[in-house]
């Protein structure tokens, strides 16, 4: 039976995307009506968002298509020239503003593949905080701001608190962090109307401060709505791999690597993700998700490939599991996998199979390459390499013109002569 009047707290609760909730009855009044003015904010730190992101934008996709209310996407033009000291045991770098705008600019279009913006009353708006935190006056923000905040309790939030627990350096200016992040909350108040702001677990102390400062400057009442920190059944954390962080945005990781990661789910997490990060019936994420054995591997080929129609398009998605099919199933020669090229005047002199793979990004370094040759994990055309002097050059060339660099049964990467 539902628990909530709600469809968007309904789903939401079926799905598992709530951590923690400041008022869930009256929450659930203002969603029923239609009344909701969401919003998440993302600091624009790299050129594209991750994975640990789209948790949060699955809500605000999850509220616009119940017709629980407005999603706000807030660009974090001002707080990213200060840092989130969340979660982290180092200060963050500094960015220049021409880097923030840049950085900016490159994360907006991924919002346009999970919300619909324009002017009714549901569609979604793009936010940028500095529009009114860069020309704030210091003096007249602690007079009218910073008196509301006490230093004891921000000291016992865990962005501050976790951070001095370890003898970690925090600077003044992430500790101000807090107070910027809670003034976004009141300034959307008065902006847009909005009543609720919704991020992963961590921010809840920033969030509900936000909520006693809207109390304190008179706004109407403001709610919290956090989702959890994802771990995967093994408990690493959501969103990286050896290679680094598995990102939106296509120029940073093609959509066949992007579908590659989600067919690599842990057994235990196909139904979880299944419900987060797709948009499948819970019904048919219930039968895919009670799979066993060899089949839990059509489920995560599902997964996998619903996961990557949301950021990449259905083409792109299906494009990329007949690629998998092919290469792995079919043990063909898929000339759509990821390449790199190299000029052809380099490729005929002979390259080095060391400097080959970490030219194709599947290693970091000519040591790893070499670990990788003792251990069997590296194979040129699907044969394994046992000389770490092998020269590539025309001569192992497949009759596609390109070389199958692997690493494992699962990597690969075509080297292409230009």
């Amino acid at each position: 039976m539902p628990t909530h009047k709600s469809d968007f707290l309904n789903i939401l609760t079926e799905r598992g995307y709530i951590h923690q909730c400041s008022d869930n009855a009256g929450l659930d009044g203002l969603a029923a009506k239609g009344d909701l003015v969401a919003y998440v904010g993302y600091d624009c730190t790299a050129p594209s968002l991750h994975i640990g992101h789209l948790l949060s934008i699955m809500m605000l996709h999850w509220m616009q298509v119940t017709g629980a209310g407005k999603p706000i996407a807030l660009m974090g033009g001002g707080t990213t020239r200060v840092g989130d000291p969340s979660g982290r045991d180092e200060t963050r770098r500094i960015l220049t503003i021409e880097t923030i705008e840049a950085n900016k600019n490159a994360i907006k279009g991924v919002f346009a593949k999970l919300l619909r913006f324009g002017s009714n009353k549901t569609d979604a708006v793009m936010a940028d905080n500095a529009e009114w935190l860069a020309p704030l006056n210091y003096i007249e923000f602690l007079r009218d701001v910073g008196r509301h905040f006490s230093v004891n309790r921000m000291l016992t939030m865990d962005s501050a608190k976790l951070r001095l627990d370890r003898e970690q350096e925090l600077s003044f200016i992430e500790f101000n962090y807090m107070l910027l992040q809670a003034y976004d909350f009141v300034e959307l108040a008065r902006r847009y109307n909005c009543n609720l702001q919704m991020g992963g677990s961590d921010q809840w102390g920033n969030i509900v401060t936000g909520i006693d400062l809207g109390r304190r400057m008179g706004t109407h009442q403001l709610y919290a709505l956090t989702c959890p920190l994802l771990t995967t059944a093994s408990g690493a954390k959501m969103g990286k791999t050896a290679a680094g962080a598995v990102w939106l945005n296509e120029d940073h990781l093609g959509a066949y690597d992007y579908w590659q990661y989600w067919r690599n789910t842990e057994d235990a997490d196909v139904g979880r993700f299944l419900k987060l990060f797709t948009l499948l019936p819970l019904d048919e994420v219930a039968r895919l998700a009670a799979l066993h054995g060899a089949d839990i591997n059509e489920a995560k080929k599902v997964l996998a490939t619903e996961a990557t129609a949301l950021i990449h398009g259905r083409d792109k998605a299906d494009a990329a599991a007949e690629t998998a099919r092919k290469t792995f199933e079919q043990g063909a020669l898929a000339t759509d996998l990821p390449s790199v090229t190299i000029p052809a005047s380099e490729f005929a002199a002979g390259i080095g199979v060391l400097a080959a793979f970490v030219k194709s990004g599947l290693v970091k370094s000519n040591g790893e390459a070499r670990r990788q040759i003792q251990g069997g994990g590296l194979r040129v055309n699907d044969e394994p390499v046992t000389d770490e002097k092998l020269q590539l050059n025309s001569a192992t060339l497949t009759g596609d013109g390109v070389v199958k660099l692997s690493l494992g049964r699962k990597k690969h990467v075509l080297l292409r002569p230009e």
